[in-house]
């Protein structure tokens, strides 16, 4: 019997090295490696693994593969789900469902059940809870569906073993750190028994046609425990984002083989489970304050969705030698070039001024079409002149002060239009572009200085 020996694998990236390091050599993360047994290869076992099978009747041509839509893909209930999804739940698809604890992930994939329940045949094994502890959130959450079956088992292959012989149209299984092979020497959630149940998990998927949603809890980094190999298992990456102390959430796509991963997903948390929030614009200006400096609307595209979300900025005197610069919600080296950008181009110090930038509703804007609207913001701030509560930006600012187009214009013009705005401030060579008729007073500017004087 070949002797067992171990190795050390990344729980980050999935890199593998024959001793210890406190820092990952492959992607640089600290205390990320474990220790996993390996049995080494031998000629008993590479030749075992030889079947001598031919393939050739399993080959086809791409012509005769089966892709009728009509079979394709499952309509979930929630429409904000469905379109980050793509359109709905894919057939023999295998999806992960990533975020913090409580955030809100078990509920969202129980209140799918009470839709899906009506049509398809569910499978909801728990490795967390009992049967008794899901029965009692489904009755909060009014789910009811007597086509939704339970099962409380951590044990990967017998799990397999039963959705093969049973063959229920969905299968969820929460969550992917509570599941083991048995076969597999270490504990649950650990690299080795991640990776492996994943792969149990998707040739069961595959083989059945089967769809499965699987529940992933994330590290203090944010990203999902467990190696990165896991993530490129699946056909699908979401993640949900927000603070458990605030109401709303956001369900974003990091990937997806079968649709956009620009798309995006708005939720309230209430007491009878999450509720869609159809209209986020709506929703994260609502209680806007009259009269104050520092604030300015913006507008983010997510997918085929323009968001307008109100940026807060505030710029006050430092009593330390090194003055802060916080951004929440922004990209914080985006916010430290359009502080140089400001002082060198426009002439406005901030050298000893504490800089803080706030998104309402926690809202992360990773565009560069919202920069206008920071710099406007720190501006206002900074002066203490408060902008009227129907002015709009939205460009993208060059190192030299000037405004460069963004994309999407019409889409953007049209929803600000829409949530009553009167002004908006863009590129000025982008106004040959606009191909809508509004009655919004558009202000081209081809720098900041005549962005702000657009102001007065």
């Amino acid at each position: 019997m070949p002797k067992v020996k171990s190795a050390y694998v990344c729980r980050e990236c999935g890199a593998q090295t024959p001793r210890w390091n406190g820092k990952c050599q492959s992607c640089g993360a600290w205390n990320s490696l474990e220790e996993i047994e390996i049995v080494p290869q031998t000629k008993a076992n590479i030749s075992s693994t030889r079947s001598g099978v031919d393939l050739a009747e399993k080959i086809i041509p791409l012509s005769e593969a089966n892709s009728k839509c009509d079979e394709t893909r499952y309509i979930t209930g929630i429409s904000e789900l469905d379109r980050v999804l793509g359109g709905g739940l894919v057939k023999g698809s295998i999806v992960l469902l990533g975020g913090e604890p409580g955030i809100g992930k078990s509920t969202l994939l129980l209140q799918i059940c009470e839709y899906l329940g009506q049509s398809k045949e569910i499978l909801y094994v728990s490795g967390e809870e009992s049967v008794r502890q899901i029965k009692l959130r489904a009755d909060r959450l009014g789910v009811k569906s007597e086509n939704l079956y339970l099962l409380a088992e951590s044990d990967a292959g017998s799990i397999c073993e039963t959705v093969s012989a049973n063959k229920p149209d969905i299968v969820i299984i929460d969550s992917i750190q509570t599941m083991s092979v048995k076969e597999i020497n270490s504990t649950p959630g650990s690299i080795t028994q991640v990776r492996e149940c994943t792969g149990l998990f998707m040739r069961t998927a595959k083989n059945e046609e089967i769809p499965f949603f699987i529940v992933g809890h994330v590290n203090k980094d944010g990203a999902i425990a467990g190696p990165k190999v896991m993530e490129h298992i699946v056909d699908a990456v979401l993640y949900f984002e927000g603070e458990r102390n605030l109401s709303y959430r956001i369900l974003r796509a990091a990937k997806n083989r079968f649709g956009s991963t620009n798309e995006i997903g708005v939720f309230e948390m209430l007491d009878s489970g999450l509720c869609e929030v159809e209209n986020p614009s709506e929703m994260l200006l609502s209680g806007r304050p009259t009269g104050v400096s520092g604030c300015c609307v913006a507008c983010a595209m997510e997918g085929s969705r323009p968001i307008l979300a109100e940026v807060q900025a505030l710029v006050t005197k430092s009593n330390m030698q090194a003055p802060r610069r916080i951004a929440t919600g922004f990209d914080y080296n985006r916010l430290l070039l359009i502080i140089a950008v400001l002082e060198k181009r426009m002439g406005y110090y901030f050298g000893n001024l504490d800089v803080y930038t706030n998104i309402v509703g926690g809202l992360r804007l990773m565009e560069p079409a919202c920069d206008l609207a920071v710099a406007m913001a720190l501006y206002s701030s900074l002066k203490d002149k408060p902008i009227s509560e129907d002015v709009i930006a939205f460009a993208e600012l060059g190192l030299g002060g000037e405004l460069r187009s963004v994309a999407h214009l019409d889409q953007r013009i049209q929803e600000a239009e829409r949530l009553g705005f009167r002004k908006c401030i863009i590129p000025k060579h982008a106004l040959r572009s606009l191909r809508i008729k509004t009655t919004m007073e558009i202000v081209g500017a081809y720098n900041l200085k005549q962005a702000f004087e657009a102001l007065n």
